[in-house]
This record gives C-alpha cells, sequence and structure tokens, in this order.
C-alpha cells in the first residue's frame, strides 16, 4: 500500500510542477511553437507535443536548474525534434514589442511596410544554422546569455558571439535582399 501512496505523490508532484509551468510559461511555449511551425494545424500538434512532454519531463525534474531553464530546455528540445522530423522551417516570430509598435503607428503604410519587415526578418532566421536559430529565438525573448547558455548548453561567451555574428548575418542578408524561400 506504500508503494501506491508514493506513485500517487510523485504524480501529483508532476501534475503540480507542470501546471505552475505552464500557467508561467504557456504564452511564451505558444510564441516558441509559432516561432517554429508557421502552419496553424501543425502548430497545435508542436504546441500539444511541447506541453506533453514538458509533463512527462518533470517525472525526473531534480531543481538543478531553474524551472524557467527546464521548460526552455524541453521546449526548444521538442521543437527542434519537430522540425527535423518535418524537414522545415519556422516562421512568424514577432514579439509584443514589435506588435505594440504596429499598433501605435499613425500611418497603415508604414505599419504594413513594418510587418513585411518583421515578415522578412523572421523568414531569414529560419536561414540559421538550427543553434543560431535557438538562440536567436530566445534572445528575441528577452533573456540574457547566461540564460541562453543553460537552455542551449553553450558558454554565455559563445551566446553572446553567437547572437552578435547572427544579427550581423541577418542584417547583411536584409539589405541584400535574401528572402528565406531562395
Amino acid at each position: 500500500m506504500g508503494g501506491k501512496s508514493t506513485i500517487s505523490s510523485e504524480s501529483g508532484r508532476q501534475d503540480s510542477l507542470y501546471r505552475e509551468a505552464a500557467y508561467e510559461f504557456g504564452p511564451a511555449l505558444e510564441r516558441l511553437a509559432r516561432a517554429y511551425e508557421a502552419d496553424p494545424e501543425k502548430r497545435r500538434d508542436l504546441s500539444q507535443d511541447i506541453h506533453f512532454q514538458l509533463w512527462r519531463s518533470f517525472q525526473s525534474y531534480d531543481g538543478r536548474c531553474s524551472t524557467r531553464t527546464w521548460v526552455y530546455r524541453v521546449a526548444h528540445h521538442v521543437a527542434a525534434s519537430h522540425v527535423i522530423r518535418e524537414r522545415r522551417t519556422f516562421s512568424k516570430l514577432v514579439t509584443l514589442e514589435q506588435v505594440e509598435q504596429l499598433t501605435d503607428r499613425g500611418s497603415a503604410m508604414a505599419a504594413v511596410q513594418q510587418q513585411a519587415d518583421l515578415d522578412r526578418i523572421t523568414g531569414l532566421i529560419q536561414l540559421l544554422k538550427p543553434i543560431d536559430r535557438q538562440v536567436m529565438i530566445c534572445f528575441l525573448e528577452d533573456m540574457d546569455s547566461a540564460s541562453i547558455g543553460e537552455i542551449t548548453g553553450l558558454s554565455p561567451g559563445n551566446v553572446a558571439i553567437r547572437i552578435h555574428r547572427s544579427k550581423n548575418i541577418l542584417a547583411k542578408w536584409f539589405h541584400e535582399g535574401k528572402n528565406h524561400e531562395e
């Protein structure tokens, strides 16, 4: 009988950790899924898979890293696996700040142009190596180099270098008129 009680309490801990993480990081997980999958139906599947794997992962969560780091590690692993499985790339990552900037603009034409530029940039992010995509997504979520390093396994210095290089590459591609369909 003691075995059932232990299993029940472990399951309760797992459920509780998942509920707290889903509540706290749910919007960020949805943005992450949107960044990795453009197709709405496949995005729903990816999001569901992220949440399922996150719930499963809490069975072995030992607290050696922050919950935030754990959640992003699991989510990025699931999303990267999805990309590999689907042989697809992601698009349409737009930060809340960018959305706010769009709504603050008085000119509809400026807003349309800015959205087209954002779409093009997010499309260009698709062309980056998977690890650089992951770093840039975390960077766009306002994470610092140390947090991104915990998630990716890279040193904070390496993260900073990758962000700098990726920004330069994206700027070059953008100004050259490169397209993510190329």
